[in-house]
């Protein structure tokens, strides 16, 4: 740990590692090229052409977006342990980058089942993005201002939203969804260039130059990353990896338990991220543009809940927060529900928007912090890699199980937001068995691992 900190300084220098540093503006570039195409392809576009414009079903699009998600759930651990081994991040993310720019930008070809696949591939490379992105926050950062430039790139992330969502304002009507789809793959790919023009990964040294490439001659020259590969027991240390937190994980207080609860909460919220564009024009009964202000409206509301939520979460403690902001979907729920069921002036799902942008907001403002008190300090790189997991779990159900109630069981969309309501829920129950006192953590809890 000492290593990588003090390589990190040197590379950076006292300069450049202040918040408005070429290199970690460059870093934090990339969470807003990135959003571009999280809101544009997996929120709001990609969905309303699959449903609205080629007349697929929401089992359509969801099957295809958990697919996608399935797929990295099970490799996430192979990419990560495989990044590991090469000791280098960057042309990972490189890679991945460009494989989802190309197949963004290919999207609205060859008809919706081909469009699909190349969805799929996309989604799939964006999210493998996720994994080496977070990885290099150490490289463009100090601990003293690790938050600060995390923050920074969670800021420039809403941005990305607003640009994405405008350019959809200004050209979805003249030159429809698949000038959209490359327009954003576009904007991904000039907002992603600078980190990969302007950050640098430092050299390993020590007994991390033994992973890094050495000059050779002939037929001896092999990449790091091609070695990783063809190293069979890769995939079965990363699943052992993952076996050995899952069991860790049941000698810490509440922690296991909250991990449960994440899954019930994550499902709904990531659900209604991807499916609220299909729902609001097609159960509400406004315009595509219209979804779009509403969308607007909801990202505006999340930014300035995200604010407030913090000041809570200081205030109250994390889980009296994140019980609020629970009550909050609850609400916002309820509120989609009853507006379709009953026929209510759709202008009340303006509020519904605000409610649940607050309510998004507040998610991450508070399990975050929750995540973190539950966790002692010595592992909690190790147990936020399970939280990524569960996560990622939740992804994969919540599409599947929104096309299976509104599809196969021919049930309808209100069925669907209520099944969502139904796992906050039980989220809600099982997380108030879990207490946010302080942990009294031992002198090896609160060690960093030698070496």
């Amino acid at each position: 740990m000492a290593t990588t900190t003090s390589t990190t300084t040197t590379l950076l220098g006292k300069t450049e590692s202040r918040l408005l540093s070429l290199p970690v503006i460059s870093w934090a570039l990339y969470d807003l090229a990135n959003t571009i195409f999280s809101m544009n392809i997996v929120s709001l576009y990609f969905s309303l052409w699959v449903v609205n414009v080629m007349r697929g079903t929401d089992a359509t699009y969801g099957y295809a977006n958990s697919f996608s998600m399935l797929l990295m759930l099970v490799s996430a651990p192979l990419l990560g342990a495989l990044s590991d081994q090469a000791g280098r991040r960057m042309p990972f993310l490189l890679v991945s980058t460009l494989v989802c720019v190309a197949f963004t930008a290919l999207l609205g070809t060859g008809g919706l089942l081909v469009s699909l696949m190349f969805f799929i591939t996309a989604n799939y490379f964006y999210q493998a993005g996720l994994i080496f992105y977070d990885s290099t926050l150490p490289v463009v950062s100090t601990p003293e201002n690790r938050g600060k430039v995390g923050g920074l790139g969670i800021g420039l992330g809403y941005l990305g939203s607003f640009i994405g969502v405008g350019m959809g304002l200004l050209f979805l009507e003249k030159m429809g969804y698949p000038f959209i789809f490359r327009m954003s793959a576009l904007l991904f790919l000039l907002f992603a260039l600078p980190i990969f023009l302007f950050v640098r990964e430092p050299r390993r040294r020590g007994r991390d130059a033994a992973i890094s490439p050495a000059p050779s001659s002939g037929a001896e020259k092999s990449s790091p990353v091609a070695s990783s590969f063809l190293d069979s027991g890769t995939f079965r240390r990363a699943l052992a990896q993952v076996r050995h937190t899952v069991a860790h994980s049941a000698q810490y207080r509440g922690l296991r338990r909250f991990l449960i609860g994440r899954i019930f909460y994550a499902d709904p919220v990531n659900t209604v991220i991807v499916f609220m564009g299909v729902y609001v024009t097609n159960e509400v009964g406004f315009t595509a543009w219209e979804a779009q202000i509403v969308l607007l409206v909801a990202i505006a509301a999340a930014v300035l809940g995200g604010l407030g939520w913090g000041v809570v979460v200081d205030r109250i403690g994390p889980k009296r927060s994140l019980n609020l902001v629970l009550g909050l979907w609850m609400i916002s729920l309820l509120g989609a529900i009853a507006i379709a069921i009953f026929s209510l002036p759709r202008e009340l799902f303006w509020g519904v928007a605000c409610l649940a942008g607050i309510a998004l907001g507040g998610t991450w403002a508070a399990d975050r912090p929750y995540m973190l008190l539950l966790s002692p300090p010595r592992y909690v790189g190790e147990f936020y890699g399970l939280y990524s997991l569960v996560g990622r779990f939740a992804a994969v159900i919540g599409p599947a199980l929104w096309a299976l109630i509104v599809d196969t069981l021919g049930l309808g969309r209100p069925a669907a937001i209520g099944s969502l309501l139904g796992m906050i829920l039980i989220s809600f129950v099982i997380l108030q068995g879990v207490d946010d006192a302080p942990r009294p953590w031992g002198p090896d809890e609160l060690l960093e691992p030698a070496g």
